[in-house]
């Protein structure tokens, strides 16, 4: 065979699987998303795993992935997306909470002055563009959940995150769902304004241990028809999605919230544990190798279309 011809090799120098402490991959944007990396991270730890960071400019593998998170967008600056200000937010459910009495109010004042903390972090780490596609952060994260797929290993998607697994799947999404919000504006908060309601008997309900779950929003697209294999398991009251899961026995779940942000609350972490959980069991993990050989493929067709799509918006 011409050697210009021949299939380019890899390495194939093997890792041993970590069963104490999983190597969970977290992915996310060249530029901006510092701070969904640190909560994410966080959650990762607190559940017994070792985040590592992925990005387009750094495709690593560590020591071997035995769980992946396709994490949320950039943060972008939040002044372009939060349409209700954090800190009259802040007072409103605090200080000038109605039905609370004086003690209840400072209580709460205390207690939740972690979100316009989050909010001001969030800023300081922020960058100054809005939402878009990233070309080199899909096809990354596309070729990860493919490995993923294969290897049968847990995976969970969080915001954007959650519409690119429904989307390898071949499903469809909403490019803006204002239209579902015609009687009261869509909220984009930090604060777990949203209230969803969770399908019975679902990995997610399981997973969480309850049905009904105050969330966050800072999304503006969501699943529209699930992919194959993809199930749509928590909504909104007025029917937008707010999560999908895999219907077969692997760990795969999305959600349209951001549970980093919310580590105080133990429903949320719960989703931490599962993954890691999970990746414990893994008989196979993502190797330097298999990051290699699957950024060597071409972008996939799917991922073409949803930027035709979004052009034309």
């Amino acid at each position: 065979m011409d050697e210009t011809n021949r299939p380019m090799a890899f390495p194939q120098k093997r890792s041993k699987i970590d069963r104490n402490r999983p190597t969970i991959g977290v992915t996310g944007p060249d530029r901006g998303g510092t701070a969904a990396w640190l909560f994410t991270a966080l959650g990762v730890r607190l559940a017994g795993g070792k985040p590592v960071r992925i990005t387009p400019a750094r495709p690593r593998t560590a020591d071997g992935l035995q769980g992946l998170i396709i994490g949320g967008g950039a943060d972008v600056d939040p002044n372009t997306y939060q349409q209700t200000h954090v800190l009259d937010e802040y007072l409103r459910r605090t200080i000038r909470h109605p039905r609370k009495n004086i003690f209840q109010k400072i209580g709460r004042f205390t207690r939740w002055l972690y979100y316009p903390a989050l909010f001001f972090l969030r800023k300081l780490l922020s960058r100054e563009k809005a939402w878009t596609l990233d070309p080199a952060r899909d096809h990354l994260e596309f070729q990860l959940i493919d490995q993923a797929v294969k290897k049968k290993l847990p995976v969970l998607g969080i915001c954007r995150g959650s519409q690119l697994l429904n989307v390898y799947f071949r499903g469809t999404l909403y490019q803006d769902i204002g239209a579902f919000y015609c009687e009261e504006p869509n909220p984009s908060s930090l604060f777990p304004v949203k209230k969803v309601t969770i399908a019975p008997g679902s990995r997610l309900a399981a997973t969480l241990g309850t049905e009904q779950l105050r969330v966050n929003a800072l999304h503006h697209q969501a699943v529209k028809d699930p992919g194959k294999g993809i199930a749509i398991v928590a909504r909104e009251a007025n029917r937008v999605v707010q999560a999908i899961e895999c219907c077969g026995e692997q760990f795969m779940i999305g959600v349209q919230w951001h549970p980093e942000y919310l580590p105080q609350r133990p429903e949320h972490r719960r989703l931490f544990r599962a993954l890691v959980g999970h990746a414990r069991q893994v008989q196979s993990q993502i190797e330097e190798a298999d990051m290699q050989q699957a950024l060597s493929h071409p972008r996939d067709q799917a991922l073409v279309q949803l930027e035709v799509q979004e052009a034309n918006k």
